[in-house]
C-alpha cells in the first residue's frame, strides 16, 4: 500500500520544519489545524442560547424531530448558523427537512438516534458559542 498524497505533504512539511531549525529536538513537529467539514444539513443547525438548546435536546430525545423543528424557528428569530451565505428561509427549510427525516425514519430507530445526536450537536454549539462570546479558550 502506497502512502497517500496527504501523507507525502505532511512528511514534506515536517522535513521543511526540521531543515529550518536544525537545533530543534526530534520531538518538535508540525502544528496541524483540523477543521470539520459540515454538510448542508449539519451546518444549518443554529447556534442557540444554552437553555433553548437543552430544551431542544430534551424534545428530540422523547419525540424525534420535535426539537429540530423548534430549532428551525430560532433561525427565523435571528440565530446564527454555519451557512452565512444562504438566505434565512433556505436555512429554515433545511432544518425542517432534517426534522422530517428524523420523524419519518424514527420507526426504524435511525431517526430517533439521529434526533438525539442532533440535539447533542445543538448543545455543543450552544456551549462553544458561549465560550466565544466570553472570550474563554475552549477544549472540547
Amino acid at each position: 500500500m502506497e502512502p497517500s498524497h496527504k501523507d507525502a505533504e505532511t512528511a514534506a512539511a515536517a522535513a521543511a520544519v526540521a531543515a529550518a531549525d536544525p537545533g530543534a529536538s526530534s520531538s518538535s513537529g508540525v502544528v496541524v489545524q483540523v477543521r470539520e467539514k459540515k454538510g448542508p444539513l449539519r451546518a444549518a443547525i443554529p447556534y442557540m442560547p444554552f437553555p433553548v438548546a437543552v430544551i431542544c435536546l430534551f424534545l428530540n430525545t422523547f419525540v424525534p424531530g420535535l426539537g429540530t423543528f423548534v430549532s428551525a424557528f430560532t433561525v427565523l428569530c435571528g440565530a446564527r448558523t454555519d451557512l452565512p451565505d444562504r438566505h434565512v428561509c433556505c436555512v429554515f427549510w433545511l432544518n425542517i427537512a432534517a426534522a422530517l427525516i428524523q420523524i419519518l425514519t424514527a420507526i426504524v430507530m435511525v431517526g430517533w438516534i439521529m434526533s438525539i445526536f442532533w440535539g447533542m450537536d445543538m448543545v455543543i454549539l450552544a456551549i462553544s458559542q458561549g465560550y466565544k462570546e466570553q472570550g474563554i479558550p475552549q477544549q472540547l
